[in-house]
């Protein structure tokens, strides 16, 4: 049976059930020692209390570097999950133990990391800690409740809505000096590709009969097909195929010469994602419809969709009448 004390310095939570050796902890809040005593007694009826032997011995580092090495490497955001485990591995809160990590030490963490990062990195950071520790619980059966639950998310930041201004396509292909990057600004503005799809196309993807190119590997996860515009046909015509990439310039190269060119020109603000934003926009002025866009971006819901697409009110008048 389990009870709920108020201390001086916080909420005690105690389990006693006839058979198994009491055990109590302290919170700082009612809530979670009401959560904690709840998940003992479930583990007492499912006999894995002994699990919480290994949450005491076992530090959020060690299932963070475990987590690493046996799951995050076989996904396709490898890259960005191991620099957030990273950061929390570079965390204080890392050297807790499961059983001693708390709501407090997650809001630590945060509030730590709002100084010098944005909310929405923090709240990645967040859902990947959140990630690992129900992967310890379900997958590693190890006895613990998940703080990060329990503490207030900073709201996100608000969602990019810059657009290319007038003259600004024109400085960024005349001021590039890479004249690849040229054909990856104008492919990127025809078919809406995130710039890692378009590093990663290559020739044999690509069906100009069907006037079709298919990216099998993309963020999501999911393959999928993207239309070809005839311009989009026409900039590929003008490409050497001297390897098996259409492109032949990694994703990292885009957005150095991207930026690059976009110091020259003077132009403010403006990242390579950005041109899915323009494209995507693009697309909806053309007058497709959402499930048409979605075909052709890979957005997975209309929600999502309009996170990149801010059509002009007075761009809609035109529609209306």
């Amino acid at each position: 049976m389990a009870s709920i004390t108020k201390r001086a310095n916080g909420w005690q939570a105690q389990v006693r059930r006839s058979g198994f050796k009491t055990v109590s902890k302290r919170f700082e809040k009612k809530s979670e020692a009401i959560l904690w005593a709840r998940s003992i007694e479930s583990k007492i009826d499912s006999n894995e209390l002994s699990d919480i032997s290994t949450a005491r011995k076992t530090t959020l580092k060690e299932i963070l570097d475990r987590y690493l090495t046996e799951i995050s490497i076989n996904k396709i955001s490898y890259k960005s999950e191991k620099s957030r485990i990273k950061t929390l591995i570079a965390s204080p809160i890392s050297k807790r133990s499961l059983y001693d990590l708390k709501s407090s030490d997650v809001a630590f963490f945060r509030d730590s990391r709002l100084k010098t990062v944005s909310p929405t990195t923090v709240n990645k950071e967040l859902n990947t800690l959140h990630l690992v520790i129900d992967t310890a619980r379900r997958d590693w059966s190890i006895s613990i409740s998940n703080p990060v639950k329990l503490i207030k998310r900073p709201k996100n930041n608000r969602a990019r809505d810059r657009r290319l201004e007038a003259g600004e396509l024109e400085k960024i292909i005349s001021l590039t000096e890479s004249e690849i990057l040229k054909s990856v600004v104008l492919f990127a503005l025809e078919t809406a590709m995130r710039r890692g799809e378009i590093a990663k196309a290559k020739w044999n993807h690509l069906k100009l009969d069907k006037q079709v190119l298919s990216i099998p590997e993309t963020k999501t996860g999911e393959p999928r097909a993207i239309p070809l515009s005839k311009k989009a046909i026409e900039i590929l015509q003008d490409i050497k195929k001297d390897t098996d990439y259409i492109f032949n310039i990694s994703s990292g190269s885009i957005s150095q010469a991207f930026r690059r060119a976009c110091t020259r020109g003077d132009i403010v603000d403006l990242n390579f994602h950005d041109l899915r934003h323009e494209a995507t926009s693009r697309l909806f002025e053309k007058g497709l419809n959402p499930m048409q866009v979605s075909v052709i971006t890979g957005h997975k819901s209309f929600e999502m969709l309009k996170r990149y697409t801010h059509l002009k009110a007075e761009d809609l008048v035109k529609l209306l009448n």
